[in-house]
């Protein structure tokens, strides 16, 4: 429908981000699979309209349904700090397809310890792809930094899969089926933390309701990224703990014994199942962008907002990531 846009906000978002729902409706719009399939052309035509919103420099006759899907693709593929195009395989968007393959083998091939270390591997390359994609831009990490943040993340996930599938040879065979998760769990508290180690050293940049830059502090940092090491682990917890329960039921039946060349497929099908509901409410769990009160700041970035702002800074923002 045609409508008045010399009032619309394309950045406002269209549901309440102070409330959970609202949040988990945002991330189903913009982590929606479909958007992968889309292409560079209708991508870079999704920017340039988001832009010209902005600018309040609209074509004629341009709808609102027109904006809402550009913002929809712009928020899916553009990083929300640098304005720049992601990687695909690194957006938000390609958790599923990306997630469900490598969620399902992982599951899948846990017996032997060459298929372990592989899975584990493959998991990690991707995961520090996603954490480095949906890191906060304005603290730049250096290759040397990547690098050591990869390798050590692997090496846990590797060393824990391979030493908790050593210590439950004897152990019933659910059991075996859970090492997965603890091992993405574990290698999750370490390849966030790592990938975005800079910002841990040199503090997030935090910004006033106005979106003004006022400094960098490390706490906020330190929430952020906690917030994000939850979201990852509960993102990956239903799938990996539930699905090994219903497999194992499942290939106890006579039909699946003959089947068992489907066994990875529908290991990998149901993990998409899954993840189409946990990527949105995980990245839901917490406000992307973040609220903070001042006081909770460190003490010289404390006082020096307030020697420069009086009492007019109560609380202070930062894009946490994703």
């Amino acid at each position: 429908m045609d409508a008045d846009l010399s009032g619309f906000d394309i950045d406002a978002p269209s549901w309440d981000q102070h409330t959970f729902l609202g949040r988990v409706k945002h991330f189903f719009n913009i982590t929606d699979p479909r958007t992968v399939l889309v292409s560079e052309q209708e991508l870079d035509w999704a920017k340039a309209m988001v832009e010209k919103s902005r600018m309040g420099v609209m074509p004629p006759g341009t709808h609102v349904e027109q904006l809402l899907y550009a913002k929809k693709l712009y928020d899916s593929a553009f990083h929300p700090d640098t304005g720049e195009k992601m990687n695909v395989i690194g957006r938000m968007s390609f958790q599923v397809p990306g997630g469900m393959i490598i969620t399902g083998f992982m599951l899948q091939f846990y017996r032997t310890m060459p298929a372990v270390i592989f899975w584990q591997w493959v998991n990690q390359s991707f995961n520090a792809l996603v954490n480095y994609t949906n890191r906060n831009a304005a603290s730049p990490t250096s290759l040397r930094q990547m690098a050591l943040s990869y390798i050590t993340a692997t090496s846990t996930a590797v060393a824990t899969a391979v030493g908790m599938n050593m210590l439950t040879k004897k152990a019933p065979p659910l059991v075996g089926r859970w090492v997965p998760f603890a091992a993405v769990a574990a290698a999750n508290c370490v390849n966030i933390p790592m990938m975005r180690q800079q910002e841990l050293i040199q503090g997030i940049c935090v910004k006033d309701r106005n979106h003004n830059e006022i400094g960098h502090s490390r706490r906020a940092a330190a929430i952020g990224i906690t917030q994000v090491v939850i979201s990852r682990i509960t993102m990956a917890a239903p799938g990996m703990i539930l699905l090994p329960v219903i497999m194992e039921r499942l290939e106890k039946l006579r039909f699946m014994q003959k089947v068992k060349v489907l066994h990875a497929p529908l290991q990998v099908m149901l993990c998409g199942c899954f993840l189409i509901f946990m990527v949105p409410v995980a990245c839901g769990l917490f406000p992307q962008k973040c609220e903070l009160p001042a006081s909770y700041l460190e003490p010289q970035l404390r006082d020096a907002i307030k020697a420069n702002y009086g009492e007019l800074v109560p609380s202070v923002y930062f894009n946490k990531g994703l």
